[in-house]
């Protein structure tokens, strides 16, 4: 099991995939790349404003050795040209630059482009917490805004693929709630009822629910409440009911416990590297080695 996002960029040192930025004049992004390459883990395609990506470089003393700056005129080509690159075999990876999410996504989706690979695309982000003895998985905070049942389901398919790189057997996924008993009035808790039957019988991932936060994170919690079970304090995985519960959860993690962290989204055909524009330089290249183990991934089960 991957304990640590240091071991993750361990395991990313020295592979060179290929990443293409989409609107590459971002300071952090450039900041993250250079890391990257320092480590050895990737070569770029960098779209976007060909004038303002270079004066970002001159500005922080940044020099590539293997980095390509293709002119886009703007954050929609930008976006599109990074995509189609994956899509001809040029990159691996897709990284999110100074442009909007939505902007992002309409390109990674193009039907002409055929990245589209599961029924759904959902974000996870992987927190490395001071108290807790794991990397923790939250899904999904960044793209689904209101998950339906069989979104969840999905959601927790995509984070599968996750799972088996950080070589999480069983994955131990908790459907969250603010409650530990199933209330007809509260969809998170029937919703998180439905799931652990749907996951009951299904091999290398144990589903439970509904469980509260603490449960799920928490063994003295668990024990003081008199809940049982596979999940509670042993969680790898936080199942959300909503983009905003994760958006709050994850971003608490973040600014009041120190969290370092990662961000990827799954359900393409190629890993898509989706931060926040307040995200550190750091969580970048996290979310950049993470991305990278995934391609390794893909490769060995090719």
């Amino acid at each position: 099991m991957i304990t640590s996002l240091k071991e993750v960029i361990l395991r990313a040192n020295n592979q060179k995939k290929c990443i293409a930025v989409a609107s590459a004049e971002d300071k952090d992004v450039l900041i993250s790349l250079s890391e990257a390459e320092r480590h050895g883990m990737a070569t770029f395609l960098l779209f976007g404003d060909a004038l303002k990506i270079r004066e970002t470089m001159e500005n922080n003393n940044l020099v590539f050795r293997n980095a390509e700056i293709v002119h886009a005129k703007s954050a929609e080509e930008a976006s599109y040209e990074a995509a189609r690159a994956v899509s001809e075999g040029r990159a691996d990876i897709i990284m999110k630059g100074l442009v909007d999410t939505k902007v992002l996504l309409k390109a990674v989706l193009s039907k002409d482009l055929g990245l589209r690979k599961n029924d759904l695309l959902s974000h996870v982000m992987v927190y490395e917490l001071k108290n807790y003895n794991k990397l923790i998985l939250l899904t999904d905070g960044g793209m689904v805004m209101k998950p339906t049942l069989k979104d969840k389901e999905n959601i927790i398919r995509n984070a599968k693929v996750l799972g088996d790189i950080l070589e999480l057997d069983p994955m131990k996924v908790a459907a969250l709630s603010a409650v530990e008993k199933v209330n007809p009035n509260l969809e998170s808790s029937v919703d998180a009822d439905e799931l652990s039957k749907i996951f009951k019988a299904e091999e290398g991932i144990v589903v439970e629910g509904p469980l509260s936060f603490d449960i799920a994170i928490s063994h003295e919690s668990a024990k003081h409440k008199g809940v049982k079970g596979e999940v509670p304090g042993e969680a790898d995985v936080l199942l959300v009911p909503s983009l905003e519960a994760g958006n709050f959860l994850g971003k608490s993690f973040t600014y009041m416990a120190g969290a370092d962290s990662a961000g990827v989204i799954l359900g393409a055909k190629c890993p898509v590297i989706l931060t926040s524009r307040s995200d550190s330089s750091e969580a970048k290249l996290n979310s950049i080695a993470l991305a990278v183990l995934m391609t390794l991934s893909k490769e060995e089960n090719q």
